[in-house]
Formats: C-alpha cells, sequence, structure tokens
C-alpha cells in the first residue's frame, strides 16, 4: 500500500459523509470501453463519429444506425461489478458512503448494492416508447431487429439516455449538487473531467479532501488535495 492510499484509507475510515463522483474508467474493469483511451469508441472507425451517433438529431434522422451502433457498443447487458462497484457499495451499507454520482449509464453501481446513485446520463435499464411512454427493459432493445417499436402503439422506443443536444435531468443534478456541497471526502475517479456540464459539478465541492483515482492526469489535478494514479478497482481493493 502506497503512502497516498493510505492516506485516503485513513480519510474513509475517519468520515461518514464520502461522496463518489466516477466516469467510464470505473467500468472499464468490468470490460465496458470508454470512450477517450486509445482502445475506446472514439477511436474506433464507423461511417460515422461517435459523437455524431450519440447526438439527438442523429437518432430522430437515422435511427437505424444509432441502433446498430447503440446495440454494438452501448447495450452491454452481461456485464458484472467490479472490485470499485463494491467497495462503493459496501461504504454506503457501512453508513460512509452518501451517494454515488456517475456519468455511466451500464447500472453497474446498483447492481453491486448502491442505492443514493445519480445518473447523470441516464440508463440503458430505462427504455420508453416516444408516442405513448410504455416502459421496455433493456433486453427488449436487444432482442428487437432494427428500431425497436412499441407492442401496443407501434412508437418508436428511446433509451433513457441522455444524448449529445440533449439536457441533463434537472432533478438528478439538483441532488448530485447538493451531495457534492454536503461531502467531507470527495473521491473522482475513473473520468477525464473534460465532459461538461457533469465535470463543473465537482466546484460545489468546500471541503479540503478531494481525491483524485485516475489512470492518467485530469485538467483539475491542481486542485485535487490527493491524486492516486492507477486502475480504480485495484486501488479501491486496497481500502476495504
Amino acid at each position: 500500500m502506497t503512502d497516498e492510499i493510505r492516506k485516503l484509507k485513513e480519510w474513509i475510515d475517519q468520515s461518514s459523509n464520502i461522496v463518489f463522483f466516477g466516469g467510464a474508467g470505473v467500468s472499464t474493469e468490468s470490460n465496458i470501453p470508454d470512450f477517450r483511451s486509445v482502445d475506446g469508441l472514439y477511436n474506433q472507425q464507423y461511417d460515422y463519429p461517435p459523437e455524431t451517433i450519440l447526438s439527438h438529431t442523429f437518432f430522430m434522422r437515422n435511427p437505424e444506425e444509432f441502433y446498430r451502433f447503440y446495440k454494438d457498443k452501448m447495450l452491454v447487458l452481461d456485464a458484472r461489478p467490479n472490485k470499485a462497484h463494491l467497495a462503493l457499495a459496501k461504504w454506503e451499507q457501512e453508513g460512509k458512503l452518501k451517494a454515488v454520482i456517475t456519468q455511466n449509464i451500464d447500472g453497474l453501481h446498483q447492481a453491486a448494492g448502491s442505492r443514493t446513485v445519480y445518473e447523470l446520463h441516464g440508463s440503458v435499464h430505462r427504455n420508453y416508447c416516444m408516442k405513448c411512454g410504455k416502459f421496455f427493459k433493456p433486453e427488449y432493445i436487444r432482442d428487437c431487429e432494427g428500431v425497436p417499436r412499441c407492442d401496443a402503439c407501434g412508437g418508436m422506443i428511446k433509451p433513457d439516455v441522455v444524448l449529445y443536444e440533449e439536457g441533463l435531468d434537472n432533478d438528478t443534478i439538483a441532488g448530485a449538487v447538493t451531495a457534492i456541497s454536503q461531502a467531507d471526502v470527495l473521491i473522482i475517479g475513473g473520468t477525464s473531467l473534460v465532459v461538461y456540464p457533469a465535470a463543473g459539478l465537482i466546484d460545489y465541492y468546500r471541503g479540503n479532501k478531494l481525491v483524485l483515482v485516475n489512470k492518467s492526469s485530469t485538467p483539475r489535478d491542481k486542485a485535487a488535495d490527493l491524486i492516486i494514479n492507477g486502475k480504480i478497482g485495484e486501488v479501491f481493493s486496497q481500502l476495504v
């Protein structure tokens, strides 16, 4: 255990108001690809850039191509929580961690047992008919050929994920801001901190225990009170 990890363990042991803010790097150890690493989604070749495919305009204009990409790369239903997800759920059960704020849409925090989870960018596990509002599980989306249609009214189904050009949910943002502003320890892990408005939420933190756990440097490193470079699952496994 390094001095940095030892210090983080001390902070966790002493705190009863921890908030975790995470991104794609939290789920890469569950074999879900991230977006910006060398082998991430943004560095793979498609007919259109992923940023274009994952936009509201593209979804409405070309749902066939959207769903081809979405089912292939975003709808990962066989993934399982890793050591990072499990550690966070354990801290919540112990009364130490008050909230998880995630940019991920995979639902792995809930699968690990976390209850207070603010999903900034939605979830693949919620899908709604755009015409009548009927709810559909992700397996329905996966098993449909082509564009998923409502079995009640025939309307097109949309995953409850935030696409480019779409705003974040106000209630989710409000909950995340409140949790961060009240946190004693704020741990940020597995995120490049370049996607806004999500990355801007950490500005609401008022404490003096801002921790960054990431494989590489971020634009916010100078503001951190503690920096640990490494895979978040491997780091967290040393803390529980």
